[in-house]
């Protein structure tokens, strides 16, 4: 009897155990934007896919991802509030517009020409993020985890009519976003408050006579086909917000799903900064492949050097404005900023940390 007891429990403890099922963590992403603007659709696979493939390699966790895009739970001017309330779990924030919650992350906004380099400004902006408390708390004071950083391309103008000349801007209405719109005083045309979603309708209806975008942001929403006059002028690139997780949520993560997304936000941010050099002569050139049968074609001219050193020239010290009107702080992150773009190798067209 003991014998057939004894062989009973061997037998118990030589049949298969089977795996354990990943635990699925249900988690809502969203942003104000549709994928089809490069740095959203990158979200997806990027950061996601990213997340996916390192928890799977661990295989205890699993996301099951709930998608939101596009606006469907919150627009451009509710980045920050949807994420801080709950909202969504993850979202993409535009900090562009949340320039009175957000004042530091505004800099690369209030100092225009300083880098065309969307690498090094995103790797400038995770130092300061890192290692400047100031900036690190202006995140974490809305319960905010900063999993990825996003940036521009380099800005231009989109106009209804040609700009050759610094002097053509006369009296257009140029539409930009929040604190951009400071890049066009001295250039004689008038800032109208507006976001990617909203260009083409303004300017199709006569709000606005044209933009200043970026070339990522236009070929995705078709602006080309009200707005077919581009003239390049470099006016720089800008940091535009984050993928951030609501703090409350994030707490309740296991440390496995945290570090996940802590490498994706960081193998996100990287892609996304290369992508953007990559992909911007791209979207110029095909931009004029579609406009091409046009009533008006679209048409690429590039400002001279001699009007681009003119605007640069004309522009009041909105750096040294801003960083007066926030305090302190702000002006040893504008410095701060200025010295990242310079060690990393930039050299800004005008020392805004100095007003020179």
């Amino acid at each position: 009897m003991k014998r057939l007891l004894g062989l009973a429990l061997a037998g118990a403890v030589a049949l298969p155990v089977p795996a354990l099922a990943q635990q699925a963590i249900q988690l809502t992403i969203a942003s104000s934007h549709p994928t089809a603007i490069p740095w959203v659709g990158m979200i997806q696979t990027h950061f996601m896919a990213r997340t996916d493939e390192l928890l799977a390699q661990g295989g205890n966790y699993s996301i099951d991802w709930q998608e939101a895009f596009g606006g469907t739970l919150y627009r451009a001017n509710a980045t920050l509030s949807s994420v801080e309330d709950g909202i969504t779990d993850i979202g993409w924030v535009f900090s562009m517009l949340e320039g009175g919650q957000l004042p530091l992350s505004q800099v690369s906004s209030f100092s225009p020409f300083a880098t065309n380099n969307p690498p090094v400004q995103l790797e400038v902006m995770w130092d300061l993020l890192e290692n400047n408390n100031d900036f690190a708390n202006e995140w974490s004071q809305y319960g905010l985890v900063v999993l990825g950083l996003t940036a521009t391309d380099s800005y231009d103008i989109y106009t209804t009519r040609p700009v050759n000349a610094l002097a053509d801007l006369q009296g257009m209405r140029i539409s930009a976003p929040g604190a951009l719109a400071n890049w066009l005083r001295g250039t004689g045309a008038s800032a109208v408050d507006g976001a990617l979603t909203t260009y083409y309708t303004d300017i199709q209806t006569g709000v606005s006579d044209g933009t200043l975008s970026l070339a990522l942001g236009i070929l995705p929403t078709r602006v080309y086909e009200v707005a077919p006059y581009i003239t390049r002028v470099d006016m720089g690139t800008a940091f535009s917000g984050a993928i951030a997780i609501n703090r409350d949520v994030w707490e309740t993560l296991p440390v496995e799903v945290q570090e996940a997304m802590r490498e994706a936000g960081r193998y996100y941010t990287e892609s996304h900064g290369l992508d953007l050099i990559e992909r911007r002569e791209f979207a110029l050139n095909r931009m004029v492949e579609l406009g091409a049968d046009q009533s008006t074609p679209v048409t690429i001219t590039v400002l001279p050097e001699s009007e681009r050193e003119a605007w640069v020239a004309g522009l009041p010290d909105v750096a040294g404005e801003w960083a007066t009107a926030r305090g302190p702080a702000a002006a040893a992150f504008l410095q701060a900023y200025m010295d990242g773009l310079r060690a990393a190798g930039e050299v800004p067209l005008r020392d805004w940390a100095t007003g020179n």
